[in-house]
């Protein structure tokens, strides 16, 4: 124990030495002694007093949310004092100072994205917050200092007989290439000379300009491209020198967005289409990282990824096979956009686990995971073979046919291994495999996801008739009756030729009578009816009358009027909820009714006897969903017996089939059927029925106005609960 604690002691002290060395190199590197910060016009200049000068410029880059800038000084500590400084200067709110080991990190946090420079002047590093209307300046000025370092550089030129500098490295554009990205984007392509050429990607209203300043152009390359033929947002592109700048001018149509990124020497600007909802139109990977900028010139991957997992949060593994270096910008691109763009240019991919990712080249990772699948393999090949019985519940074990075996047979399946195999016992339907103890795990998660209790569903149908029935008949008698004959009178009209003509009904002539009824053995009652239009009787019903006879003052000649009515009003419903209550995706049938015989002639000549339904049919197979819907595939049928036809009765038929789906509890109509019957009749003696007013005596009228409307509703449940399916 003792020697335990000293060991201890020991390497503790050690650590804190090594710890305390390294501090003090790094103390006699370099130091942050102070920061200062004042305003100039509009912008804001950060003044970082260091104890000895920087080699190289810091490596820098900024986060769009939060707006932040951020600078890593390499062997550099923190002697202000303080962690944390309030500024408070235009969009500059506080700086704070992180060190670690072997570097200190300035945090510039802001209140919005700013374009900013770093500068290093002797023991100070400033750096220069620029606000748009200096950075227009800004522009100006660098455009004119460009024009003079070219009248300085063709100076040299003269004096060296025309010979250039060979410390200086003439910069230009080596091609400019239009492809279409798919799925309607358009993605120009410029290959530069040099890594550490300046570039600058922005949009003018509705175009997209791309200026790279001390460049030049060949003339090959100085034109307009016409690319409408490629059905994307980009219509041309024009290049164009202007002094010492070359100019690339983007003009696309509709509503779009761009992206640009450069790595090394290949600078790349995509213009993609967007729907007015402001969603990407095709199938594009959806990125959903914080946005970032990153501006490097020559740096490793290896760093460049280091910058990604400080920004991320997530701790990368890189392979030692990761090497080389890249240039880089990139302008308020998501997080992992960016890690796409930096994998694709070095031919990486990566493997995700929880929060850390495995980066390496895609030839080493397809080669490891080949690997340990064939690792696998052999291990599979090896493993000892176990035999589990499963007890199904709710499943039968012959149902496990399809899953391990093909056409029936037990075998082995998709699920078992080379060498596994499984059996049935139907009696206590339990189920036997054989195979790897990996294989078996496999087993029993299938066999506990699909052995579990299957829900039921009730489904109820209702179909209402409904019918509304109106009928009226109107109908008249008129009669006429001459008595004089029995007073000694002549009876009837005199007619020319010594002729009398009698108007007693249904006869011409004094001699001539038609009996209607009998009073007494030989006496009867003459018929005096010349019209005859009774209104008819309805559904067996009557109909009412009123008589009136007028008659002389001898009552010898009568004159009979009767009007008969009838007015029938019905209205009726009929209502049949057949019910059932069936598995999910079983079919259920349930019915009611009657089978009516009818004969039919066989093929020898004889006559048989045959049945055939007419009833109440429920027809059902449910389907729940995963969303709690249920999808139903529906039969009802209501057939009844009708009107007799030839020595047999038709069958009326109401006949519904239809696939639907409905929510659980919701009802829905399948369907309807409105039927309307109107019909009027009128019957009358010609002439004397279209007579205004009494042609009304001289006809019957008979009106029918019928209404049947038949609906039919259904309403399925799911029962989860085994008590609601018993109620």
């Amino acid at each position: 124990m003792k020697m335990r604690k000293i060991l201890c002691h020991l390497s503790q002290a050690c650590v804190a030495l090594f710890l305390s060395t390294a501090i003090t190199s790094y103390a006699e590197q370099n130091a942050i002694q102070k920061i200062e910060a004042i305003k100039e016009n509009e912008n804001v200049i950060l003044k970082i007093s260091l104890k000895t000068p920087l080699i190289h410029p810091p490596k820098n880059f900024s986060l769009l949310k939060p707006a932040r800038i951020i600078i890593d000084l390499p062997a550099t500590i923190n002697n202000s004092g303080q962690n944390r400084q309030h500024i408070n200067l235009g969009e500059l709110n506080t700086v704070d100072i992180v060190q670690s080991l072997d570097r200190s990190r300035l945090v510039l946090n802001l209140q919005k994205i700013q374009n900013f420079d770093v500068q290093n002047n002797n023991q100070q590093l400033i750096v220069r917050l620029l606000s748009d209307t200096s950075l227009a300046a800004k522009q100006g000025e660098a455009q004119i200092e460009a024009h003079k370092e070219v009248m300085k550089a063709s100076a040299v030129k003269t004096v060296n007989n025309g010979w250039p500098n060979k410390n200086e490295e003439e910069k230009s554009l080596v091609d400019i290439d239009f492809r279409p990205a798919g799925n309607g984007a358009g993605r120009i392509i410029v290959d530069l000379s040099s890594a550490q050429q300046l570039v600058h990607v922005r949009q003018q209203g509705q175009i997209i300009v791309a200026d790279f300043p001390k460049s030049t152009l060949p003339e090959v390359l100085r034109r307009k491209l016409d690319v409408r033929d490629f059905s994307t947002p980009v219509q041309t592109l024009t290049t164009s020198v202007q002094e010492d700048m070359v100019r690339l001018q983007i003009e696309p149509t509709g509503v779009w967005e761009f992206l640009a990124w450069q790595t090394d020497r290949r600078l790349v600007i995509e213009v993609r289409p967007v729907r007015q909802d402001g969603a990407q139109s095709g199938m594009y990977k959806q990125y959903k990282g914080e946005k970032l900028s990153l501006n490097f010139q020559n740096i490793e991957v290896r760093a460049l990824l280091q910058v990604v997992a400080d920004f991320t949060g997530l701790n990368v593994v890189a392979s030692d096979s990761v090497t080389g270096n890249l240039t880089l910008r990139l302008k308020d691109v998501p997080w992992d956009q960016a890690l796409d763009i930096i994998m694709q240019a070095r031919s990486l991919d990566m493997r995700k686990s929880g929060n850390v990712l495995w980066i390496a080249p895609k030839d080493e990772l397809l080669t490891k995971e080949r690997l340990e699948l064939e690792q696998r393999a052999q291990i599979s090949e090896l493993e000892p073979l176990v035999t589990e019985t499963f007890q199904m519940n709710y499943q039968k074990a012959d149902n496990f046919r399809q899953v391990f075996g093909l056409d029936g047979q037990i075998g082995r399946g998709n699920i078992l291994s080379r060498r596994g195999s499984a059996s049935v016992e139907p009696r206590t339907n339990k189920l036997f495999v054989t195979d790897t103890p990996s294989r078996l795990d496999e087993v029993r998660k299938l066999i506990q996801l699909t052995d579990v209790p299957t829900r039921q569903v009730m489904i109820e149908a209702r179909i209402v008739e409904a019918d509304n029935t109106f009928s009226k008949n109107l109908g008249a008698k008129l009669g006429f009756l001459d008595l004089r004959a029995t007073s000694g009178a002549t009876p009837g009209v005199k007619l020319p030729f010594n002729t009398n003509a009698a108007v007693t009904g249904n006869y011409l002539g004094v001699g001539e009578q038609t009996l209607q009824a009998a009073t007494s053995t030989g006496s009867f009652i003459p018929n005096t009816q010349f019209v005859n239009l009774p209104a008819g009787s309805i559904g067996g019903s009557a109909p009412g009358s009123v008589a009136v006879s007028i008659f002389s003052v001898g009552a010898l000649r009568f004159l009979n009027m009767e009007l008969s009515a009838l007015e029938a009003d019905g209205k009726g419903k009929i209502i049949s909820s057949p019910r059932v209550v069936t598995a999910d995706q079983q079919p259920a049938l349930i019915e009611q009714g009657e089978e009516i015989p009818y004969q039919q002639a066989t093929s020898s000549g004889a006559t048989s006897i045959q049945f055939k339904k007419a009833n109440l049919k429920l027809e059902v197979t449910p389907q729940i969903t995963p969303n709690g819907n249920i999808i139903l595939m529906v039969d009802v049928a209501k057939d009844s017996r009708g009107n007799p036809a030839g020595g047999n009765f038709a069958i009326n038929t109401k006949h519904v089939k239809t696939n639907v789906q409905v929510e659980n509890g919701g009802t829905v109509v399948l369907g309807g059927i409105f039927v309307q019957t109107q019909k009027e009749l009128v019957t009358k003696v010609p002439f004397f029925g279209d007579l205004p007013v009494l042609g009304n005596l001289f006809r019957n009228v008979s009106t029918l106005n019928d209404k049947t409307e038949l609906l039919i509703f259904i309403t399925p449940r799911v029962l989860s609960d085994p008590v609601a399916s018993r109620n």
